[in-house]
């Protein structure tokens, strides 16, 4: 990884995928969720409402995956002192949150006809939203430690933050396993998928389309981040005169 630390050789990776990721995702997107509106039938017991799948399952996976990639930022930032890990995690944390966000509001529009409420305060929905007061935590300190001249990234001490907040990743993966909740067992497993495949099928175009979104999302801005951190040093340059 140590190859890519430097910024100029990974621009000019970036750049280049930054459009094909975007471009190629939003592609699968809007084709995954087009198919599961139109060619998928209705399911038998939730009806209709069935469909918010397609938005709702890859943003849960993007909350999740969006810390995991913090939590490994920040080993990397910690253990390795990789020059490009604290941007990295800064700028996996707002498109994280956004995606948890996401996640949060369509599964509430699905429990409402589903479940009789918008809101339970079961494992998997309460350790959900914990990891969205996670994210807006890791954002603040994110922000507070580039203002002290972390040079765009983040500090060590928000790096162990986003390290010590992996814990809640397990716990919202196995918490419909753990406690008695309104929220579904695991539907989809290593042993296979309790979905019925008519409806399955589309929703791997956009769990697909949406990680390639997130991707491009992230490249933009780690990009953006590094443009600022050149300009910020370029000003101080010029005002040393």
């Amino acid at each position: 990884m140590h190859a890519y630390a430097n910024p100029a050789r990974f621009l000019s990776i970036a750049r280049p995928v930054t459009p094909w990721l975007f471009w190629g995702g939003l592609v699968l997107i809007v084709l995954g969720c087009a198919c599961g509106l139109f060619l998928t039938p209705a399911d038998y017991l939730q009806g209709q409402t069935v469909r918010i799948l397609y938005i709702h399952v890859p943003a849960a996976w993007l909350g999740m995956g969006g810390w995991t990639g913090i939590a490994i930022a920040a080993v990397m930032q910690l253990v390795w002192r990789h020059p490009l890990a604290a941007i990295a995690g800064r700028a996996i944390a707002a498109p994280g949150a956004l995606f948890t966000a996401i996640c949060l509001v369509t599964g509430s529009l699905w429990g409402r006809p589903t479940w009789g409420t918008y809101w339970q305060w079961d494992g998997r929905m309460t350790s959900m939203l914990v990891l969205f007061f996670l994210y807006l935590g890791y954002i603040a300190l994110g922000n507070a430690s580039a203002s002290n001249g972390n040079a765009g990234g983040v500090s060590r001490v928000t790096a162990i933050f986003g390290l010590v907040g992996a814990v809640n990743i397990p716990i919202i993966n196995r918490s419909v396993v753990w406690w008695n909740t309104l929220h579904q067992g695991p539907s989809i497993t290593l042993r296979g998928s309790s979905i019925d495949g008519a409806i399955l099928w589309p929703l791997g175009l956009t769990v697909l389309g949406f990680s390639l979104w997130f991707g491009a999302i992230v490249l933009m801005r780690m990009r953006a981040i590094l443009a600022e951190t050149k300009v910020e040093a370029r000003m101080q340059r010029l005002a040393r005169g």
